[in-house]
C-alpha cells in the first residue's frame, strides 16, 4: 500500500473514530506539567487510546503494540490476542478476518502518533524513540494494564515502562513525570491526577514497584472521585459483566 493512500486510510479512520466516540470532558489538565512528561492510564478497552490519538491535545507519542503496525504481523497477533477465546466452530472465520484487517491495521497504526512496542530485541528501539519524543518535548502516552484486576477500578499495570525515569535522568538530568490519568467512557470523562516523579538514587527495583503502586492507586482513586459510573474494563467483557465504580449511595472519595 502507497505511502499517501496509507494515510488516506488512517485519516478516514480516524474520522470515523471521532465520530463513534465523541471526545470526553478532561479533567485536571492543570495536573499535566509543562514539557515532557509520561501519561499513564487505562485502557478502557478501545477508549483510552482512541482519545488519545483522536482528542488529547498537544504533541504526543503513544506506546501501541508494535504487532500492528506491520501488516504481516497483524494476522497472528489479532488472532491471538483479538479472538483467541472464540468458539472453536467460529475459529476459521476470525483466522480469516485477521488476514482481512491486516493492511488497514498497519496503515491506521503507521500513521497515528505511534511508538511501538515489541516483546524481542526490537523493544531497545521502543526506549530510544520514547527518549526521543520526551527530548523533543512530547508527552509520551502508556497504557501497561493486563488482564489481572487490580480493584474494581483497574487491572494491574506491567512496570517496565518505568525504566525510561531512570534512562530520562541520567541522559538528561532531570525527573521524569508519570502524570496517572483515568479514562471513564460511560460518562465521557477522562481525569487526570497529579504527577509521580521517579528518583533514580533509590534502588532501581523498589523505585519501579514504588512507582507502579503509586500510579495504579493514583489512577483508581481518580476513578473513585468522578460520579458513580459502569467501569469499562480491560478485557472485551459484555457490558452487563463491567462493573460500578462503587455502591450506589456511596458519595465519591
Amino acid at each position: 500500500m502507497g505511502k499517501g493512500v496509507s494515510y488516506g486510510v488512517y485519516r478516514a479512520v480516524r474520522w470515523l473514530a471521532s465520530l463513534i466516540i465523541p471526545k470526553p470532558e478532561y479533567i485536571g489538565l492543570e495536573n499535566v506539567p509543562e514539557g515532557p512528561c509520561v501519561l499513564v492510564g487505562n485502557h478502557a478497552q478501545m477508549y483510552g487510546p482512541v482519545y488519545a490519538e483522536v482528542w488529547l491535545t498537544g504533541e504526543r507519542a503513544i506506546w501501541c503494540n508494535g504487532e500492528m503496525m506491520h501488516a504481516n504481523e497483524v494476522p497472528d497477533y489479532a488472532y491471538r490476542d483479538f479472538w483467541g477465546s472464540k468458539p472453536a466452530w467460529s475459529k476459521g472465520f476470525w483466522r480469516v478476518l485477521s488476514y482481512v484487517i491486516a493492511p488497514i491495521c498497519a496503515s491506521v497504526f503507521s500513521n497515528a502518533h505511534c511508538i511501538g512496542v515489541y516483546r524481542d530485541a526490537r523493544l531497545k528501539d521502543t526506549f530510544k524513540e520514547s527518549l526521543e519524543a520526551l527530548e523533543a518535548g512530547k508527552r509520551v502516552v502508556i497504557f501497561p494494564d493486563w488482564d489481572k484486576p487490580y480493584n474494581d477500578i483497574i487491572y494491574e499495570f506491567q512496570d517496565r515502562f518505568i525504566a525510561l525515569g531512570r534512562m530520562y535522568q541520567r541522559q538528561f538530568g532531570k525527573l521524569l513525570a508519570f502524570v496517572p490519568m483515568y479514562a471513564a467512557p460511560s460518562i465521557r470523562k477522562v481525569a487526570i491526577g497529579k504527577p509521580v516523579y521517579y528518583d533514580d538514587a533509590a534502588r532501581p527495583s523498589e523505585e519501579r514497584t514504588r512507582v507502579c503502586e503509586a500510579l495504579m492507586d493514583a489512577v483508581t482513586a481518580l476513578g473513585k472521585s468522578l460520579p458513580r459510573h459502569r467501569v469499562t474494563p480491560f478485557p472485551n467483557l459484555p457490558r452487563k459483566e463491567w462493573r460500578w465504580s462503587r455502591p450506589e449511595g456511596e458519595e465519591p472519595r
